[in-house]
């Protein structure tokens, strides 16, 4: 049972009581980090900023948003929880400015034709796509393809949980990862660092033969502008409604590695596409703006 404090509509000193609904919300395209408490204690315009607390006074959260289609109130409301709001006030306090942790990966969630592609046993964790280089995750040795099933002692539930935790990690902390690689469990330790205030510092038309999985996709050269590494080629094209566009392959991404094999430019691409196999299963690396992460083309 929680209580909600605000000023709705200009209501100062109002109460509204409910229960809490769900935790760890993310993925809601409000805020950069996201970890909502959701409760259907009543919230309306007005309420945001106000107290959250439970039945001994004390705050568990600060109102924040609400999931309405008329403007009002409809039984879902999310709270920022209190540990975060303490956590950005802390670093106001201490350093005139919020200070968040850093890794230093790509990641994305684990679905269930990627956790058969890697060998785990339930799609807990989040599996990494790329690593950037000299970051900490770099130095203490983090791989593309790792999946991060624990951090310290949390079961990771996907990419917004380990996000989250990370950003609320002090810099220059010594962090356990526990992560799946080659299908073995095995524990790393990463210096977490400051998360830079850039991040993307750091980071002829051709249609493939009809004959292999890959054939519903146009690629063209990488153009100078997103060349980094120069390697890949970029999807110029994808039919609409072939496996390609189901997996999620969009025009512009630009493919890296087909079946953990480095496409180096259009020749490799074909050569690559033309040996597989059209009854399973294609795993594709691909860059998308300063993201990298893992695909999975399923035949069928």
């Amino acid at each position: 049972m929680v209580l909600a404090v605000g000023n709705p509509f200009g209501l100062n000193q109002t109460v509204t009581m409910g229960i809490i609904s769900a935790v760890g919300r993310a993925n809601m395209g409000i805020v950069d980090y996201e970890d909502f408490i959701q409760t259907d204690a009543a919230i309306n315009p007005g309420n945001s900023g106000g107290a959250l607390v439970n039945l001994r006074g004390e705050l568990i959260g600060i109102n924040t948003a609400i999931f309405s289609r008329s403007g009002g109130y409809m039984g879902i409301g999310f709270a920022i929880p209190s540990r975060m709001a303490k956590a950005v006030m802390t670093s106001l306090i201490e350093h005139g400015r919020v200070i968040r942790g850093w890794l230093g990966v790509s990641i994305q969630n684990v679905n269930p034709a990627l956790a058969e592609q890697f060998g785990s046993p339930d799609i807990k964790g989040v599996l990494v796509g790329d690593v950037i280089k000299d970051s900490p995750a770099d130095k203490a040795e983090l791989q593309r393809g790792d999946i991060i099933q624990r951090y310290r002692d949390k079961t990771i539930n996907d990419a917004a949980h380990l996000r989250s935790l990370v950003a609320e990690t002090s810099p220059r902390t010594s962090v356990p990862l526990m992560i799946l690689r080659n299908e073995q469990s095995q524990t790393i330790v990463v210096n977490i660092g400051t998360l830079p205030k850039d991040l993307t510092a750091r980071h002829p038309s051709q249609r493939t033969q009809e004959t292999h999985p890959l054939s519903a996709i146009t690629v063209t050269p990488v153009p100078p502008e997103h060349t980094q590494g120069k390697i890949g080629v970029m999807v110029q094209d994808v039919t609409q409604g072939s496996h390609p566009q189901k997996a999620g392959l969009k025009r512009g991404d630009i493919l890296l590695e087909i079946n953990r094999k480095k496409v180096l430019d259009i020749y490799l691409f074909e050569q690559i596409a033309r040996s597989l196999d059209p009854q399973k299963p294609i795993l594709v690396l691909l860059r998308r703006g300063n993201t990298t992460l893992f695909l999975t083309i399923s035949p069928a």
